[in-house]
């Protein structure tokens, strides 16, 4: 059995940020199921290109929306409707928890809070992923990632000193708050079964680009320091730390502890480096950062950088320095089963990056994300549904 076998979410999600999150849960074993309107085309991201599997005509061909909600079903139900409400409050007395990512007003409006489903079920648990949190002032302003990382300070620290402001590569606020909502909806539900009572519980998107600030908001909320880029991509306090030129290209070097600079200069063949006191401990060579840089760089120029990785391994902390591609074709991703193949419900295959938990002795699923509402016949018949019902409840536009 996979850790969350048996545990049922009902997920009110779109985009990014919440189905990132819930497809932690689906991959652990969670039945996963994603309540989509079925008259706005459900899930945001089903259309959203530019790349597509297929013709891109199909609801679940989007690349982008498949990469963030493997192993999930797909149930269509308006909650806008008293009857889709009360089926989904009939689902709500057979689930775990109700996740969403909406605008920090609308859980309320929809009813998807605790006041209200405690009432049905007391042990559900609501896990609520807004941009700005549901209450103070913002609580009914939309954000996104981008957005956040301005805002909490990360611009300011990305990129090379003297250049303009730079956001992070990657959407990593997204990411790590859907990260954030799975671990603190499995915690809220731990609680629940140990209490016999749920809770709502809330993720946001600004509380958690401001708490990535990390040390650097300690050093500043304590000392009042305030950290700014560091030339290569460099550690504020740890040298060297950064990236280095070798003969092809550049590989970066990370000596976070002191005993890693010697080894590093016998291995580069200037001993002389590591026995120098000028350099002899993190503040020193701190100090020196710049003539430092420049005596690796040197130093290192007269191999490529996968003669130096093959040296260091296991001994100085290094990495190459790739590009998306190279990254994907790497070989240590290619021969350590680090990708996924799925297949399409068209039958078309494809690939994704695999989950990156392992649980030894059990496989993680690959299913492919659901086409709109690929389960709703079938969740609706458990719960005692007549097929009659269903036929009705579509022309309706209920589900």
């Amino acid at each position: 059995m996979l850790p969350l076998d048996g545990c049922r979410i009902l997920s009110v999600e779109q985009y990014g940020a919440g189905p990132w999150g819930t497809q932690y849960l689906a991959d652990l074993g969670a039945e996963v199921v994603k309540i989509e309107n079925p008259s706005d085309g459900g899930d945001m991201a089903r259309p959203l290109g530019p790349y597509f599997l297929n013709d891109g005509c199909g609801s679940a061909d989007s690349q982008f929306y498949q990469t963030f909600n493997r192993n999930k079903k797909s149930l269509t139900l308006d909650l806008q409707q008293t009857e889709g409400r009360t089926i989904f409050h009939d689902l709500v007395r057979t689930s775990d928890a109700v996740t969403c990512n909406l605008r920090g007003d609308v859980p309320s409006k929809l009813g998807l809070t605790y006041e209200t489903l405690g009432k049905i079920n007391p042990k559900i648990v609501c896990c609520h992923l807004t941009a700005y949190g549901r209450e103070g002032e913002r609580a009914s302003w939309p954000g996104y990632d981008y957005l956040m990382q301005a805002e909490a300070g990360w611009f300011s620290l990305t990129g090379e000193p003297d250049t303009p402001p730079a956001r992070f590569g990657l959407s990593v606020v997204d990411l790590m708050t859907g990260l954030l909502q799975a671990y603190a909806t499995t915690a809220a539900i731990i609680g629940a079964r140990a209490e016999g009572k749920g809770r709502d519980i809330d993720v946001s998107l600004f509380d958690l680009a401001l708490s990535n600030l990390s040390y650097p908001a300690t050093w500043f909320l304590n000392g009042g320091h305030v950290q700014g880029r560091e030339p290569r991509s460099g550690h504020p306090s740890l040298t060297p730390c950064g990236a280095q030129k070798t003969k092809d290209g550049w590989i970066f070097l990370m000596c976070n502890k002191e005993k890693f600079w010697p080894t590093l200069c016998d291995m580069i063949d200037r001993p002389q480096w590591g026995q120098d006191p000028r350099y002899a401990t993190f503040k020193e060579r701190l100090e020196r950062r710049p003539e430092i840089t420049k005596m690796l760089d040197e130093a290192l120029s007269v191999r490529p950088t996968g003669e130096w990785l093959d040296l260091f391994a296991g001994k100085v902390p290094a990495a190459p320095i790739l590009d998306v591609e190279q990254a994907l074709e790497n070989p240590f991703v290619t021969g350590n089963g680090k990708l996924q193949d799925i297949t399409h419900q068209s039958g078309t295959p494809f690939r994704l990056v695999a989950s990156p938990v392992k649980c030894p002795g059990d496989e993680i699923p690959n299913r492919p994300a659901p086409v709109l509402g690929e389960h709703t016949d079938q969740i609706l018949l458990e719960i005692g549904m007549a097929e009659k019902d269903l036929q009705r409840l579509r022309a309706e536009g209920v589900i």
